[in-house]
């Protein structure tokens, strides 16, 4: 088997809304419950990915029978035909209010060669920890699951530029999509690469000298990982013979990509106790400074020069502090904007301004130290993430 394969793509037939299928990974915006409200009073009764994924803003209201309608929607969706079928390689080509233009390649990956546990060496890595609570609902939902929908980001050390060439070629493959996304997240194009055999040996190539790091997403592809080691568990070998579960559709972006942004994830704290900020102040060293913001004031904390450091300490302190707390509840949030919009709604919440990581060093630090602490950072900004589009089977087909 290959590291990359190329995958049997589903897309939504002619006549469907494409601005009101595609719908942004449901990892963003977590704690602004009116985002998702609002993309759900966008898309209510229409064809949608909105329907066949369980936004995590949802996960405290009781996330079982959600997953529970999100497995008969997809199978609907199968089932009445709202899918047709493509082979290729797909050359993504986003805009977003922030950059004019940002290149990937869609693609399969094998998760036999993918490890997210700290300490395990593959040719596909994670780049951050992931939070043990985050993958059983994802679980749940893949492990009944007919089809995914990919939302991960995969980082490569593509120094020949071979992402960058295929999009200076794009006009001579077939246009798949073109069209405006919804809530702000810009326009997106993607086209076709049928003919993509000498393109995955050379990316191949390029993997065996750098592995692949996992930019986005870490979680979704750690829950396709337990799920294909479960299926392995439970099969002989005859089954596991080409099985769709055994790979996982991801967007593979170039580390050099210019339009490629690496954003600090910002933390948020509600309802600590009074004597956060001193503990804070306490743990804190180094001659650099980060902000703490609260709803009428502001402050600052020490830091060391290195953000990688930073990020480090922060988040050791956060953990132990709410293992001591545990009435206090910590929120990952993607941009200032929406940190202080959050902070300026709660009567008692902190934000920790965070800052971000430099992509040259990212790769020399994953070989050396092994993965960040979780998430340390960001692709953009959160209209910047993945929107949900094309599809793939991931249950054996019934004859």
């Amino acid at each position: 088997m290959s590291l990359l394969e190329v995958p049997d793509i589903l897309l939504p037939i002619s006549g469907i809304d494409l601005n009101k299928w595609s719908v942004i990974a449901c990892d963003q915006f977590t704690s602004e419950i009116d985002y998702w409200n609002q993309v759900h009073h966008l898309v209510d009764n229409v064809p949608s990915t909105y329907h066949l994924i369980l936004p995590e803003a949802y996960l405290d209201a009781g996330f079982e029978a959600r997953i529970r309608q999100v497995n008969e929607n997809m199978a609907l969706y199968l089932r009445t035909g709202l899918f047709q079928k493509e082979k290729g390689l797909v050359l993504v080509k986003r805009t977003t209010p922030y950059q004019p233009q940002r290149l990937g390649l869609v693609v399969a990956i094998d998760l036999d060669e993918y490890e997210y546990l700290p300490g395990k060496s593959a040719k596909i890595v994670a780049s951050e920890k992931t939070v043990p609570e985050r993958i059983p609902p994802r679980v749940l939902i893949r492990e009944n699951a007919p089809i995914e929908l990919p939302h991960v980001l995969v980082l490569a050390d593509d120094s020949e530029g071979i992402i960058a060439s295929l999009g200076a070629q794009r006009a001579k493959y077939r246009k798949l999509y073109d069209f405006e996304l919804n809530m702000d997240g810009g326009s997106i194009q993607g086209f076709l690469i049928e003919d993509a055999t000498s393109i995955i040996e050379r990316l191949e190539a390029m993997a065996e000298k750098s592995p692949l790091i996992v930019g986005d997403g870490n979680h979704s592809l750690a829950a396709a990982k337990v799920c294909w080691e479960n299926i392995k568990a439970q099969s002989d070998a005859n089954e596991l013979s080409n099985h769709p579960a055994r790979y996982a559709m991801v967007e593979l972006m170039s580390i050099y990509e210019p339009g490629l942004a690496f954003e600090p994830i910002h933390r948020v704290v509600f309802d600590p106790d009074d004597d956060f900020l001193e503990a804070l102040h306490r743990a804190s060293y180094g001659s650099d400074t980060l902000s703490i913001l609260m709803k009428s004031s502001s402050t600052y904390a020490l830091t060391p020069d290195s953000p990688f450091s930073t990020i480090e300490w922060v988040q050791e302190f956060l953990d132990d502090y709410l293992k001591a707390h545990p009435k206090t509840i910590l929120d990952y949030v993607h941009g200032t904007h929406s940190l202080k919009k959050i902070i300026e709604s709660e009567e008692n919440a902190i934000g920790i301004v965070l800052p971000p990581l430099q992509r040259d060093q990212l790769f020399p630090y994953i070989k050396n130290h092994g993965v960040l602490p979780r998430k340390s950072f960001s692709l953009g900004e959160a209209v910047e993430k993945r929107y949900y589009l094309e599809a793939r089977l991931i249950q054996k087909e019934r004859r």
